[in-house]
């Protein structure tokens, strides 16, 4: 058994595709950037536990709204 095969994967995450779970990541890492200091730590740290966990929860409306703000936002110089 392959842990990296995208079936086995999306086994464990079922409420979230591949393409999704990636933009949550990336949003985690960029809000560091976006927002320096504890409220970016605390935002990166809540959009990780929601890819790891969140979707267990039901809807991800706000997070997505959350991971799209960070996505746009531009990174002070």
């Amino acid at each position: 058994m392959n842990a990296n095969d995208p079936n086995i994967r999306q086994a464990r995450h079922p409420g979230l595709n591949h393409h999704e779970r990636m933009r949550i990541r990336a949003a985690a890492f960029r809000a560091t950037r976006v927002y320096p200091g504890p409220v970016g730590e605390l935002l990166a740290r809540e959009l990780l536990h929601w890819e790891e966990f969140g979707y267990q929860l039901g809807t991800a409306g706000l997070i997505h709204g959350v991971v799209d703000a960070v996505m746009t936002s531009p990174i002070p110089a």
